[in-house]
C-alpha cells in the first residue's frame, strides 16, 4: 500500500490522474482496474475516478510493493546546458522565446530535445521543480510548430495550469499574434478568413473542408504591415486554435508562408533558399497579450509580452527594406 498525502501543488485534480502520475508506467487498464476494485481510498473511503482531490486528503493505494517498484519510477530530468530565451517569470509562469527547430513536446522521433525537457531541467535545477511523480511538471499551455517561433508559456503549477488551457480553450481574455512573411499580397489590407478545416489522420495534412463531416470552425484575422511586389509582411489574430491553421488559411487565400515545406509555394521557397539561405516557414508567434482576469493570475490582467524575431529572420525584411516596430505592431 502507498499513502499519499494531497499538498497545495496536486490539489484540485482528478484523483486517477494524480494515480496516473504517480503510477506513470502503468498500463491504463491497470489503473482502471485499480479503481473498479476499489483499491483507492480517500480519508478511508473509497471513490471513483472522477473524485476530486483536497489540501490535506489522505490517498491509499492498495498496490503491491512490487507493483510498486515496476510502475512508480518519475521520468528522469536530464540536465541541460540550454540557454533559454526568457521573457518572463514569476512564481506560477515562464514564458520563453522558442527558437525555430525545436519540438514544445516529445513525439514518436524525438524524445530528448525539447522545449518541454529543457524547461523541466532548468526549473529542476532551480529547485522549484521536485520531479517526485506527484507534484505538477512544468509543461505548456499552448503549442507552436516545430518550425514556427516566438511566445510559449508553461505552467510551473496545476492552478496556473487548469486557469490558462481554459483561457486558450475559450478564447476569453488572452490573444496571439504572429507575423507571417507571405509570397504575394491579399486582396483586403485587412480581414478575417473564415473557413472550417480539417484533418487527415494517415498523411496529416489540413485543409479547408466547408462541407465535410468532422470539419472544424476556424478564424484567422490578418493585417498587412509591409508589401512588395512579390511580398507581404502580416500581422495575425488567432480567433481559433486549430492545427496549422495559419499555415493553411493563408494558402487558401493565395498568400501561402515563404519557406512553408507543407502547404507552401515549392518552386518559390527554393529560389527564395537560394538567395536567403532560408528554409524554414517565415512565422514568428510575436505577441501574447492578457485581458481583464480574476483570481490568483489576476496580476496579469493588461499584459503583453513580446518576443523579437530570429536575427536571420529580422536581417531578411531589413534587406527586403520591410520597415516595423514590433513594439507597435
Amino acid at each position: 500500500m502507498k499513502c499519499i498525502k494531497v499538498t497545495k501543488e496536486n490539489e484540485n485534480q482528478r484523483i486517477d490522474k494524480l494515480v496516473r502520475k504517480y503510477l506513470n508506467l502503468a498500463p491504463l487498464s491497470f489503473i482502471y482496474k485499480t479503481f473498479r476494485k476499489k483499491d483507492v481510498k480517500v480519508n478511508n473511503h473509497w471513490v471513483n475516478g472522477d473524485y476530486i482531490v483536497k489540501l490535506d486528503d489522505e490517498i491509499k493505494i492498495y498496490v503491491t510493493d512490487e507493483q510498486l517498484a515496476d510502475f512508480s519510477k518519475p521520468k528522469e530530468v536530464k540536465k541541460s546546458d540550454i540557454k533559454l530565451d526568457i521573457i518572463y517569470e514569476d512564481d506560477n509562469i515562464l514564458i520563453i522565446n522558442k527558437p525555430v527547430g525545436l519540438l514544445v513536446v516529445e513525439d514518436e522521433n524525438e524524445k530528448s530535445n525539447t522545449l518541454t525537457n529543457f524547461v523541466q531541467s532548468y526549473l529542476f535545477t532551480k529547485g522549484e521543480f521536485k520531479n517526485n511523480g506527484l507534484d505538477f511538471r512544468p509543461s505548456p499551455v499552448h503549442r507552436l510548430d516545430r518550425n514556427t517561433s516566438g511566445v510559449c508559456i508553461y505552467a510551473k503549477n496545476l492552478f496556473s495550469s487548469q486557469e490558462l488551457i481554459e483561457m486558450f480553450k475559450s478564447r476569453t481574455n488572452i490573444d496571439k499574434f504572429y507575423l507571417a512573411l507571405v509570397l504575394g499580397k491579399p486582396q483586403k489590407n485587412e480581414g478575417c478568413i473564415d473557413a472550417p478545416l480539417i484533418k487527415d489522420p494517415k498523411t496529416k495534412i489540413v485543409k479547408v473542408a466547408r462541407m465535410e463531416r468532422g470539419s472544424l470552425s476556424a478564424k484567422t484575422e490578418y493585417k498587412v504591415i509591409c508589401s512588395n511586389s512579390e511580398l507581404s509582411l502580416l500581422k495575425v489574430r488567432l480567433l481559433t486554435g486549430r492545427t496549422h491553421q495559419i499555415r493553411v488559411h493563408l494558402a487558401y487565400i493565395n498568400c501561402p508562408i515563404v519557406g512553408d515545406a507543407k502547404y507552401g509555394d515549392f518552386s518559390f521557397n527554393k529560389e527564395f533558399y537560394k538567395k536567403y539561405k532560408f528554409e524554414n516557414q517565415f512565422l514568428h508567434s510575436y505577441k501574447v497579450t492578457f485581458g481583464k482576469i480574476e483570481g490568483k493570475l489576476s496580476y496579469l490582467s493588461g499584459k503583453s509580452f513580446l518576443a523579437k524575431l530570429p536575427k536571420n529572420e529580422d536581417e531578411i525584411l531589413d534587406s527586403l527594406k520591410f520597415n516595423y516596430c514590433i513594439n507597435k505592431l
